[in-house]
């Protein structure tokens, strides 16, 4: 390195050892060894602007390596972001500060997405990439331009969810998406070898990528591996050779860098080999003014740019601001008075031909499932290997790289993006979705055979203790809507929600309509409400979700004929419903003191609603193999059961 960017490195580096120093916890190696390869980067390559982080044409830099994270905030500081000052970067780890222990997406902060589980970030980083391409496709490379660089570290590349979005990247021919593997060998148990014999090169040549090897501390070879991926026709990987905890005389190298402090007197020791002769925190002039020089670039480059973007503003808004509720409340009213009965994943398919008639900023997907969840209609376009002019991915049977990578597309920009798979596979994605709760972003999971009422596939793939599972995050919506109606009401909300991801859980069997009247409320929209009433005076509150509302109806009119009055309730969604206010919930579920809940899964979680144990009918063992009829009966989710119970309580 020069000694002007060696400076500016050192700049990195020291942030990072102190702001983990006084915290006493924190990952000081991977800043310090990548500190040459950023300082590069963002001083020749990255497009950026510091006065504007949400420009839209902005290069996406991705810290997927998030223990790493005074790397980033280093970087956001120097370069004169106003949301990380030197005062929060000394309250790094600490409550409140924005410089939490592992990055977290705020918006319009530098800090582009929340990461610290390995590999989510290659993941979120793909989207970015996925989001340039389709926009650039259909506004032109004028208006977007830019290029996703992501930082990854060994331990990002061992997580299976790197291999599935790696591969899919490298499938797509994501040209635009650079990777800066920092290979140091060095995990927090030692070195790399003690569980990882792979061999990189052919790994990434395998997935359609190139491959380039360097020196991380050889400004010359950083620059010229970062000028050559520029111009690549896939995605390319830098392999950056780095020295964990770069200038520490004694723990360089080591795993005792990767996950603690160094020392005070390490840190010392650090100062003399790197001839840096200041205080703790205190950057010279000269520095700061040279980075702050690097991070005002981007202005006089944005400034250009909106000379352009002014001119299509209008057209991008009309494709941003879709607003599809009069046409789904158009929809509703329409099949208000359909008869034949249907499965709730073909009611959503008749929710997306709807939508996609017309232009909008959906994009759909699945994990290989596409014609068992109905993501997909005629009027989708498939995006293909250099050719996004599509609005549907074929994600493969990667289901944790698809929920990532529809983060980083929602991340990317106002596309809205929505993937498919059974809800029996949610366990591979709940990384993700727990990650776009977190980042209160507007990530729509499709997740169908949401029940024993699959039948035939057996255990394997009938879900049980799934639904209590993503209703235990916090931020995140899960529907399980009782027929067409309701899985309309549900997509409405879905869509409206901004700051809250959504699960809609629909049914692989058919179901008949329980809404049979067009009603203009959203009655989603309250979580819970009532159905059905068979008399003034009632005697029991019957709760239900999803396929056995259905029988909950058929129940509440059989009791009727032995004079036990009753009420169904149907329950979409807890969540929303936990939210209304006391008055509506006690009208709704107190009514009665006899109340019981009917659903296909655990009983766990519903105790918060009935009282007496004995009375949630639900199922807390696995599945068997039968068709779903029979295994609803053997399983005791049939009228007849329930009614010879409830009449033995009366």
């Amino acid at each position: 390195m020069n000694k002007k960017n060696k400076n500016l490195a050192n700049a990195i580096r020291f942030l990072s050892m102190d702001a983990v120093e006084k915290a006493n916890s924190g990952h000081p190696g991977m800043p310090m060894g990548m500190a040459d390869v950023t300082t590069v980067l963002f001083k020749y390559f990255l497009k950026f602007n510091p006065f504007n982080p949400s420009w839209l044409n902005r290069d996406r830099f991705v810290l997927s390596a998030g223990h790493g994270s005074m790397l980033l905030y280093s970087l956001l500081y120097l370069t004169g972001y106003k949301s990380i000052s030197l005062s929060s970067i000394k309250k790094f780890r600490q409550l409140n500060s924005i410089c939490a222990g592992h990055p977290e997406y705020h918006p319009n902060s530098g800090i582009e997405t929340t990461t610290g589980p390995l590999g989510q970030g290659i993941s979120n980083a793909v989207g970015f990439a996925i989001s340039e391409e389709i926009l650039k496709k259909k506004f032109g490379q004028k208006i977007f331009n830019h290029k996703t660089y992501v930082l990854a570290g060994d331990g990002c590349l061992m997580e299976g969810v790197s291999h599935e979005a790696l591969s899919l990247a490298g499938h797509l021919k994501l040209k635009n998406l650079i990777m800066l593997f920092d290979n140091n060998s060095i995990s927090i148990d030692g070195p790399t070898k003690l569980a990882v014999s792979d061999n990189y090169k052919k790994r990434f040549q395998s997935y359609n990528w190139n491959y380039i090897e360097i020196n991380g501390h050889n400004e010359k070879q950083i620059f010229r591996a970062l000028k050559k991926a520029q111009l690549s026709k896939k995605p390319t990987c830098i392999s950056c050779k780095t020295q964990i905890g770069y200038g520490s005389p004694n723990k360089s190298g080591t795993s005792s860098a990767h996950g603690s402090p160094l020392g005070k007197e390490e840190i010392n020791l650090v100062r003399k080999k790197l001839n840096w002769k200041y205080s703790p925190f205190f950057i010279p002039k000269n520095i700061i003014k040279e980075w702050k020089l690097i991070g005002s670039k981007g202005k006089k480059i944005e400034n250009k740019w909106k000379k352009i973007y002014n001119k299509n503003k209008k057209y991008i808004n009309n494709y941003f601001n879709f607003k599809p509720q009069s046409k789904l409340s158009s929809l509703k009213k329409k099949l208000s008075s359909y008869v034949n009965d249907i499965a709730t994943r073909k009611s959503s398919e008749l929710v997306l031909k709807s939508l996609f008639e017309n232009q909008n900023n959906l994009v759909g997907g699945s994990a290989d499932l596409a014609g068992s969840n109905n993501t997909k209609t005629n009027f989708h376009k498939i995006i293909k290997p250099g050719k996004f002019d599509g609005n549907y991915i074929h994600y493969g049977v990667r289901e944790h790289a698809m929920c990532g990578i529809m983060n980083g597309i929602s991340l990317h920009s106002k596309i809205i993006p929505y993937g498919g798979t059974f809800l029996i596979f949610s366990d591979y994605c709940k990384s993700s979705i727990r990650l776009s709760a977190l980042m209160k972003k507007r990530v729509i999971y499709i997740m169908t055979h949401d029940s024993i009422g699959l039948g035939e596939d057996g255990p394997t793939h009938q879900p049980i203790e799934q639904l209590a599972s993503l209703r235990s995050i916090p931020n995140i919506n899960v529907f399980r809507p009782a027929d067409t109606i309701e899985t309309i009401e549900s997509w409405q909300l879905a869509l409206k929600n901004m700051k809250t991801p959504s699960v809609i859980a629909l049914t692989r069997q058919k179901l008949k309509q329980v809404r049979k009247k067009y009603h203009s409320q959203n009655k989603c929209s309250l979580g819970a409400y009532e159905l059905l009433r068979t008399n003034k005076k009632i005697k029991l509150t019957i709760i239900a979700s999803g396929s056995e509302v259905g029988i909950a109806t058929n129940l509440s009119h059989k009791l009727a004929k032995y004079k036990i009055y009753s009420k169904v309730i149907s329950m979409p969604c807890q969540e929303i419903f936990n939210k209304q206010n006391k008055l509506y919930k006690n009208k709704i579920i107190n009514e009665t003191k006899l109340k019981i809940s009917i659903e296909a899964g655990t009983k766990f979680g519903w105790k918060k609603f009935i009282d007496d144990e004995n009375l949630i009918f639900g199922i807390d063992e696995f599945g068997k193999s039968a068709p779903y009829k029979k295994l609803f009966d053997y399983f005791g989710f049939n009228e007849a059961r329930i009614l010879k119970k409830i009449r033995k309580l009366k």
